[in-house]
């Protein structure tokens, strides 16, 4: 093999020689002279390898080239962007008024539109308390936050709305909102639980229920004459605003239950020229006697009326009342409307009541926590009003209430008296009664359970 031979075949050759034909400009066919090559290896493979390479070459030549910088000049600072006017809307829930100022701060506005925003809202609503909402439209240019208007709506749909005039003022406009009411109806079954969960699972508010057992306290104990597999039925209305808003608490219309021995249904009523409504059977009935059925809700009977050895003095005595056990700070209530006789402690006793009521009868409340203000010997109590707490003063083994009906001077059993009957609606009174209970129980009649 002669030396043009060697050089052919020897890649670095074309390497070299490739890359200065491509950096001159020439093209890459010639970058190995055909006089150099013997005719028969002029292989078209091996030109098109050369060629690539070669321009391969020349491209990291220009890569690596050093950048040419320009002469520095001073430019003149870029324009200042301008500022860009941006609108939106706010909505925010106040308590009451006194948080409209620090409300309308936050949102950017500035001292003379929250002074003269303010001055209207509260112009408007006046003190009554209650929340608010605000809705507010705000224009923002800058640093600059305008108010363009405003929306305040109370729960029950009035409000006031605010909006800015041309001349830069702010236009008010009150309106009042359209309450509809509708009646809900749920039935139930008492659970092995509770009657509060059986109502709540049943689908009443449990704002209610404390209203509902109160509705039946003069016919039912609640503790120990109902029980699981009682059925019970509520109805209730609710106010609705424009927005289909609850507003306000709902209230009971009507109520039943039905045991295995008894079965009541009521409906609520207010007389004519009476402010406080009351529950009436369908017949116009008051269900309020002259004493509740119990004094304490929640409570289990732990000793009855009758003859019992004395758990202390451990010999046989007349037990003169009916002991309602429960914690310490359970409530007690006035059975009947009464005047107060004595409150204070009293020896085995303890912290103890006496009430005297309208028909003559007394009622007595011993062993208690705690006697709440207002009550004093002379003052007037009402029928289920707050008089003490359950404790465990005076001679006691544990908090409980010792409660006692006295008649005619003498102690009586308090679960076996008969409460006397209540008072019954008659002419337009009982006319108007009638005409309630009907539309409630046609609403009764077409409800889906």
């Amino acid at each position: 093999m002669n030396e043009q031979d060697s050089h052919s075949f020897d890649p670095r050759t074309w390497i070299s020689r490739s890359a200065t034909a491509g950096a001159s400009g020439r093209d890459c066919t010639n970058a190995i002279p055909p006089s150099k090559l013997p005719r028969a290896r002029l292989d078209p493979k091996f030109i098109a390898l050369a060629c690539a390479i070669a321009l391969g070459g020349a491209g990291l030549a220009v890569l690596n080239r050093p950048a040419i910088r320009p002469p520095t000049v001073n430019s003149p600072p870029a324009p200042p962007v301008q500022a860009m006017r941006a609108s939106g809307r706010r909505t925010l829930m106040l308590a009451d008024l006194s948080e409209i100022e620090p409300a309308l701060g936050s949102s950017g506005l500035s001292g003379p539109d929250i002074e003269a925003t303010s001055r209207q809202v509260r112009a408007a609503f006046g003190n009554v308390p209650g929340e608010i909402r605000l809705i507010l439209d705000l224009e923002s240019e800058g640093n600059q936050t305008r108010l363009l208007a405003l929306e305040a709506t109370r729960i029950n749909g009035t409000g006031l709305l605010l909006h800015r005039l041309a001349n830069g003022t702010l236009a008010s406009q009150a309106f009042t909102g359209e309450l509809t009411s509708r009646l809900s109806v749920v039935r139930g079954e008492i659970d092995s639980n509770s009657f509060y969960s059986s109502a709540v699972a049943a689908g009443v508010t449990d704002s209610l229920i404390g209203e509902l057992a109160n509705a039946f306290s003069f016919d039912f104990d609640m503790q120990r004459e109902v029980a699981p597999g009682d059925i019970f039925e509520v109805a209730f209305e609710q106010s609705y605003n424009p927005s289909n808003e609850p507003v306000g608490v709902p209230r009971l219309v009507y109520v039943s239950l039905r045991t295995a021995t008894m079965s009541r249904s009521l409906y609520r009523f207010t007389p004519p020229n009476e402010r406080e409504a009351g529950w009436f059977d369908g017949n116009g009935s008051s269900t309020v006697r002259a004493l509740m059925r119990t004094p304490v809700d929640s409570a289990r009977i732990s000793s009855q009326f009758g003859m019992r050895t004395h758990p202390i003095l451990g010999y046989q005595k007349l037990h003169r009342g009916t002991d309602f056990a429960a914690p310490t700070g359970t409530p007690v209530f006035a059975s009947g409307n009464a005047t107060v006789e004595f409150a204070g402690p009293k020896g085995a006793n303890g912290n103890f009541i006496r009430l005297h009521h309208d028909n003559g009868w007394q009622t007595l409340y011993l062993h208690l926590n705690r006697i709440l203000p207002g009550v004093a010997p002379g003052s007037k109590v009402l029928q289920g009003q707050q008089i003490g707490e359950i404790g465990t003063t005076g001679r006691s083994t544990g908090p409980h209430l010792h409660y006692e009906v006295h008649i005619d001077g003498q102690p009586v059993d308090p679960l076996q008296i008969q409460m006397g009957e209540g008072k019954s609606l008659s002419g337009p009174a009982l006319t108007a009664f009638h005409k309630q209970r009907d539309a409630i129980d046609t609403q009764r009649a077409t409800a889906k359970y």
